[in-house]
């Protein structure tokens, strides 16, 4: 039977929006203390996912014990609060978390393998002379950012960017990581299958089940579904169930595997300069800079993927540069702590709150507390970091996607019955895949990245740069949307879309949406 309708074409067309609708809580509009309090700390055991997973890869391989791996799951999370805080008050102002970034493993394994490092025979000793040298070049680097941003030349560089060059770039920074979603839910698929099933299940078909006149289903639908599929690990862990499985599937699966909880101290306040004197690098920091580079990109898109799920209007050029400024203060932090890794935007986090339909700054700011909280008590803090990473992944299929499609919906901005856009979309979303995985696969089958000279800052240099989706995308789009028929520019890229947020005060919302608090606007006016 063929559907009829009355409906004409044009009043079938969907109008582009600046902002999203369906969002319950906007940037600056808040839910009740109690459901504010409660997603705050689903947020928090969101982050947990990272902040756990980049000590447990590289603490090991520094010579590092358990005790060492505790106290650098500690110290970023601690770093993560404060960064988030700083970010949220007077960066963007956007609702993101400031977390670890994986974009830094590869500088920072150069350094761990670094041969005046590896003939340490004390294993203690060449940890901290290894996180020493990671905090130097942690500390350098930094300087990328604080200067693009404060300068403000990362504003100026922002005009360039359209609707058009920002769909690659913000749909790789979800859609790119692909390889930390059902790979790993494979390597534990009785533990994150069910996670994933439960997850969407209570966030979508679910949704409208209204308990205490709130959708708790779907606005608490990750927290509900870890703690369930959390207990459910664990009946298996001392049941026996892993205890002649392999060493990744015990990693992945057990709820003790992580050891933790018996590792951390009680009370414990990580402070700067807690593993000693930084030591300084030439040929280290060079090779930091590519990942902060990358970071710098990823986080751009990021913030716009944020905006977008937080129904804020796109952020002008002056705020990206504020909120890259304030990053680089992340990074500095970083550094003088000592977390292994610097700070990006958190994607996973964004993904959030679209999943739960609220963007509101207060939640954040409220999980940055938890952290802060967490990380000073530290065996509290180990109990909910031995969630089983699998769990995390099965989020990442659900809340990398809302991230993913976030980009591509800058798409309605732009003329996508325009040859030269769709090539510009077309090509640096699939090579934005291919390259980087080029250089993953050559990676694991070679034991080095593509590029293997003599100089290592310069081998760093292009294998992070071109590991990254986002970055790879970023270059493409970027070069492609201001070379190619740029008299079509204007009118196929969608930039009249956002002129009128370019300029603080030209449109009200802007105003509303990322003024600094406290009227210091008075002291650092927007330009």
């Amino acid at each position: 039977m063929e559907m009829t309708t009355d409906m004409k074409p044009e009043e079938m067309t969907h109008r582009p929006l600046d902002q999203l609708k369906q969002m319950d809580y906007c940037v600056d509009s808040n839910p009740s203390w109690g459901a504010a309090i409660v997603l705050g700390f689903q947020h928090f055991i969101l982050c947990l996912g990272t902040s756990v997973m980049i000590p447990t890869i590289l603490v090991p391989l520094m010579g590092g014990n358990a005790h060492d791996k505790a106290k650098v799951v500690q110290t970023m999370l601690l770093v993560t609060g404060i960064n988030t805080t700083l970010q949220t008050l007077f960066g963007t102002r956007l609702p993101t978390i400031i977390g670890g970034s994986y974009a830094f493993i590869i500088p920072v394994m150069s350094i761990i393998s670094d041969p005046s490092l590896m003939q340490i025979t004390d294993d203690h000793i060449r940890f901290i002379m290894t996180m020493r040298a990671i905090q130097g070049a942690l500390i350098i680097s930094s300087c990328i950012q604080i200067i693009l941003g404060y300068s403000k030349l990362w504003g100026i560089c922002s005009r360039f960017f359209s609707p058009l060059g920002m769909v690659p770039v913000v749909a790789l920074a979800g859609l790119g990581l692909f390889e930390r979603g059902f790979p790993v839910i494979g390597t534990c698929v009785e533990v994150g299958l069910p996670m994933l099933i439960l997850l969407v299940a209570l966030s979508q078909y679910l949704k409208h089940v209204q308990m205490c006149n709130s959708r708790i289903l779907e606005r608490f639908s990750v927290l509900i579904s870890i703690a369930a599929v959390w207990a459910y690990a664990h009946i298996l862990t001392v049941s026996g169930a892993y205890k002649h499985a392999s060493q990744l599937t015990q990693l992945n699966c057990r709820t003790d595997h992580a050891n933790l909880i018996t590792a951390a101290p009680w009370i414990s306040v990580p402070y700067p300069l807690q593993w000693g004197a930084p030591t300084f690098s030439a040929d280290h920091s060079f090779g930091m800079m590519a990942a902060v580079v990358v970071s710098l990109i990823e986080s751009t898109g990021a913030f716009q993927a944020a905006a977008r799920l937080a129904s804020a209007t796109p952020p002008p050029p002056f705020v990206l540069s504020r909120g890259i400024g304030w990053q680089g203060i992340a990074l500095l932090l970083n550094g003088l702590f000592g977390t292994l890794s610097g700070s990006t935007v958190s994607v996973e986090n964004v993904g959030l709150l679209g999943a739960t339909r609220i963007g509101s700054r207060i939640v954040v700011q409220i999980s940055a507390g938890f952290m802060i909280f967490f990380a000073i008590l530290g065996r509290f803090g180990a109990l909910f970091a031995s969630i089983p990473f699998t769990l995390f992944a099965a989020t990442y299929c659900v809340l990398f996607g809302y991230v993913g499609a976030a980009g591509l919906s800058f798409m309605q901005f732009t003329n996508m019955n325009s040859m030269r856009n769709l090539f510009i979309i077309g090509t640096s979303l699939f090579l934005g895949f291919s390259i980087p995985e080029y250089f993953s696969g050559f990676t694991m089958s070679n034991g080095h990245g593509p590029a293997h000279t003599g100089a290592g800052w310069f081998n760093d240099l292009v294998n992070t740069i071109f590991s990254s989706p986002p970055t790879v995308g970023f270059i493409i789009s970027l070069v492609l949307d201001n070379t190619l028929e740029v008299t079509k520019k204007a009118e196929d890229s969608g930039m009249y879309w956002w002129a009128r947020f370019r300029t603080f005060g030209v449109d009200s919302r802007t105003v509303e949406f990322y003024s600094l608090p406290f009227n210091l606007n008075r002291f650092f006016p927007p330009s």
